[in-house]
């Protein structure tokens, strides 16, 4: 009883906030209704060179009114479709001085502000573009410590604007509260496909959080929760999540800490599941006990094309013996190109399909 009712009154917040990331989206798209960028015009203007100047000057005026050091690659960035800013030290300052000329861009279709020192302020400035700019369809603010406040206002942002594909966010400082934010993100009908949520701090009360909205999400197709913190009950959680889904193609769990209740809890959802096709488990404390149950559920599924790193601790020598047993039509080849050292410098490379201790890709053919 006492878990029937926990679970009720967690979905209960979900969808209390999922109704205030709705409600966050609605009073911006209001606000920004009324203050429609004018700027758009620009598109219509008889040359583009014409409107390039006008963009310049645009943006000069804006540094000058938020006290900033004009960026040159902005000056020439022209029709461009992607803008990189990457390693600039923008700041909140610098977003804000951008603001006017990325909501009147209709060229940049992809954006890089990767480690830029944004924070939460500068996030907010950036999701009053997107619920602007209609072209922006790949966004990339890695390593800028946006937090949940940050989070927040992008989420809303995201849930007005269907022209935002793929967002990276990764190394972000993202903790448990940023989690009911993302769920209520995707319980909500986006255009997102590719979410990236990598180098955080999603804790396993994070995955009891986002394993149920994950099971509802209707857009996804990749996600990446790399170098989180999904373990215990929140591993469990997750992959019960994933066992309803059906969108989901590519899932990277690397590098979380799964373990062998995790491992067994992915299994029961590959034997449900019919849609993904990739998915990523190294380095998650797998025992040989976990990987085999694993296997269990991968013996049943059809759909899984990739499996990559079934890593094992201790145990690692019978592993290919092991998986081949479980599915005798897998194919077991190394993972030495996906491995930042390799090759050494005094050691010749290894052929492609001698199996691996360290780190395996099982292929299953097409």
């Amino acid at each position: 009883m006492k878990g029937s009712y926990k679970e009720s009154t967690k979905n209960k917040e979900q969808e209390r906030d999922a109704a205030a990331t709705a409600s966050q989206a609605e009073a911006l798209e209001a606000k920004n209704f009324g203050t429609a960028d004018s700027h758009f015009a620009l598109k219509t203007e008889g040359t583009h060179g014409l409107g390039e100047q006008v963009t310049a000057t645009l943006y000069m005026e804006s540094c000058q009114a938020h006290s900033v050091v004009p960026a040159s690659r902005l000056l020439r960035q022209g029709s461009a479709s992607e803008l990189s800013f990457r390693h600039r030290g923008l700041g909140p300052q610098g977003i804000r001085a951008l603001v006017s000329t990325l909501t009147s861009n209709p060229y940049i279709k992809r954006l890089d502000l990767g480690d830029n020192g944004l924070c939460g302020a500068g996030a907010e400035a950036l999701a009053d573009v997107l619920c602007k700019n209609s072209v922006i369809s790949d966004v990339d603010l890695s390593e800028n410590q946006i937090g949940a406040a940050g989070l927040r206002a992008l989420c809303a942002a995201l849930a007005l604007n269907p022209a935002v594909q793929k967002m990276q966010l990764r190394g972000n400082g993202l903790e448990e509260k940023a989690a009911q934010h993302l769920a209520s993100l995707l319980l909500l009908h986006t255009g997102l496909r590719s979410l990236d949520l990598s180098y955080n701090q999603l804790n396993d009360l994070a995955g009891e959080i986002l394993g149920p909205a994950l099971a509802e999400n209707t857009g996804l197709t990749e996600l990446n929760l790399s170098w989180n913190h999904l373990r215990g009950p929140g591993a469990v959680a997750f992959a019960k999540g994933l066992e309803a889904n059906i969108f989901l193609k590519v899932l990277d769990i690397s590098h979380n800490g799964f373990g062998d209740s995790g491992a067994s809890a992915i299994g029961e959802a590959l034997k449900v599941n019919n849609v993904l096709e990739e998915l990523n488990m190294r380095n998650n404390r797998i025992s040989m006990t976990g990987a085999l149950r694993l296997g269990l559920g991968l013996q049943v599924n059809q759909t899984l094309r990739i499996l990559i790193d079934i890593q094992v601790n201790g145990e690692c020598e019978d592993l290919a013996n092991s998986v081949n047993r479980i599915l005798p039509g897998l194919c077991i080849k190394n993972d030495i190109s996906r491995r930042k050292d390799w090759p050494p410098a005094s050691t010749p490379s290894q052929p492609a399909s001698a199996p691996s201790a360290s780190g395996l890709i099982s292929s299953m053919p097409l």
